[in-house]
């Protein structure tokens, strides 16, 4: 068995990849410890960064740390360790998100390190796509990748899929009219500007103005313009897809954020950009009626838009010593 502890390098490094990962309105709700006694990485909730008007569950703060945790997980592995992970450790700790033990190097790693080229090549696109279908065995891809990590994939379609649109746009009409969500909103787009540049959604990843077209594309700008947008015409035929879970607990969200962040890195490989459209899912009397109507299966816990197109600026993150305490 070849077994080797990670040096500092290593660990800022493997800490480096997972805050590579999205999260709403690029907050970053996540801190790090790693104890080199016994190789083992803790995430941790951060709830300074939490957003009680548009996430009061915390779901999608926890969805945010799943895709970091996921991005862990490929960074391990491309550094040659097996990461071994549970999920909520300690019941007295809600904060206490995950472990990641740091095992040998023989083991079984589950494939995922192919997807590390992914990890920074990964952005979020707010610009128009090319009416350009995405081919069945890349959605078949898709798919699989979201059942690996206990979640399943959908691609909604005929009414569900005019349904789901209705409501994001229902739902952003209705942040516009909420003067405390605008404000939280606010303090994660334009508030970026009176700041270092570390996190939030700035300006210039804002992208056009939406002229034409019916993808779900949210307006950062909110009901005041931004300096140097101009128009564009989307997609008339937006292809979405839907990150469901059984089950809706933190737990579910965690692994949602985990398939999440598994489907983007291979649609990336795959050449695919992607967005979020997360609207619907930020009120709970429409988070419902995301569900498909003839299965009526589980909790839709992420809308993914898809296609092929720009692949969106690099937004800005937070100083890998801001989010990482190491024991010794």
């Amino acid at each position: 068995m070849s077994v080797h502890t990670p040096g500092k390098v290593a660990v800022a490094e493997i800490v480096r990849d997972a805050t590579a990962a999205p999260s709403m309105h690029n907050a970053q709700p996540w801190r790090f410890h790693y104890a080199r006694g016994n190789r083992t990485f803790s995430l941790y909730a951060d709830p300074t960064r939490a957003m009680p008007r548009a996430d009061p569950t915390t779901r999608g703060l926890h969805i945010g740390c799943g895709a970091a945790l996921f991005n862990l997980r490929v960074a391990a592995a491309h550094a040659r360790l097996r990461p071994v992970t549970r999920l909520l450790p300690d019941p007295s700790d809600p904060n206490l998100l995950a472990t990641v033990r740091l095992d040998d190097t023989d083991g079984p790693t589950d494939g995922i390190t192919v997807l590390h080229p992914a990890i920074h090549d990964r952005h979020t696109s707010r610009y128009p796509f090319a009416d350009r279908r995405v081919p069945t065995e890349v959605r078949h891809a898709l798919t699989e990748a979201s059942r690996l990590e206990g979640a399943e994939l959908t691609f909604p379609a005929g009414s569900h899929l005019r349904t789901v649109l209705d409501l994001i746009q229902d739902a952003e009409g209705y942040g516009h009219m909420d003067a405390r969500r605008e404000a939280e909103t606010e303090r994660w787009t334009r508030d970026t500007m009176t700041r270092a540049p570390v996190d939030g959604v700035p300006e210039y990843a804002f992208g056009p103005i939406k002229r034409g077209g019916s993808a779900p594309v949210r307006d950062f700008a909110g009901r005041t313009p931004a300096r140097g947008r101009g128009l564009a015409d989307f997609e008339d035929r937006p292809q979405l897809a839907l990150v469901r879970t059984a089950r809706d607990s933190p737990a579910d969200w965690l692994r949602a954020g985990q398939a999440l962040e598994r489907v983007l890195l291979i649609a990336t490989l795959h050449g695919l950009s992607t967005s979020f459209a997360t609207q619907a899912l930020e009120w709970p009397e429409l988070r419902w009626i995301l569900r498909d109507p003839d299965s009526g299966r589980g909790h839709v816990q992420m809308v993914i838009r898809l296609g092929y197109g720009p692949t969106g600026p690099r937004t800005p993150r937070r100083p890998v010593p801001h989010v990482l305490e190491v024991e010794d």
